[in-house]
């Protein structure tokens, strides 16, 4: 048998292989042109002047980039998922009634913000009475992290 059949073949597993150990289509259009280039060998045809492995090759680059060209488009809108806010983006931004006094130095704090009282500490480090408005910063693990102000710019 040809060495080049085996060297095709080789190619197809190859591509595939790292294909589906990556979640990005990264190496599938590889795989049709190893296809094209093992049934250009496969068939002895060779382009003009060329030899029939330069031939293979050609035909295996015009395939790959003919796929790659072809079907981006299509595989990039299919594996783009929409954003599906969570309950953690909800509630950046918003105000909420601290409960429990906000005090890092203790590790104690929480904040009733959306309907669900979280466990909160101070975004700047101060400590935070209890029943005062603040707003949420950021979210670290299971906690917010919260701002106090004298006038706190309710948003929703």
């Amino acid at each position: 048998m040809d060495i080049f059949i085996w060297l095709w073949l080789g190619a197809i597993v190859l591509f595939g292989v790292a294909e589906v150990v990556t979640e990005g289509m990264i190496s599938i259009w590889f795989v049709a042109g190893s296809l094209a280039g093992l049934v250009t060998c496969m068939s002895g045809w060779a382009l003009g002047g060329l030899s029939p492995e330069a031939t293979q090759v050609l035909v295996f680059a015009v395939v790959s980039a003919a796929a790659l060209v072809l079907t981006r488009p299509l595989v990039r809108r299919f594996m783009t998922r929409p954003h599906v806010p969570t309950n953690l983006d909800r509630v950046l931004g918003m105000v909420g009634k601290v409960t429990e006094a906000v005090d890092n130095e203790r590790a104690s704090g929480a904040v009733y913000v959306d309907g669900k009282t979280w466990t909160a500490r101070s975004a700047d480090g101060s400590a935070i009475p209890a029943g005062t408005q603040v707003k949420v910063q950021k979210i670290e693990g299971v906690k917010l992290l919260v701002q106090y102000s004298e006038k706190v710019e309710v948003t929703k």
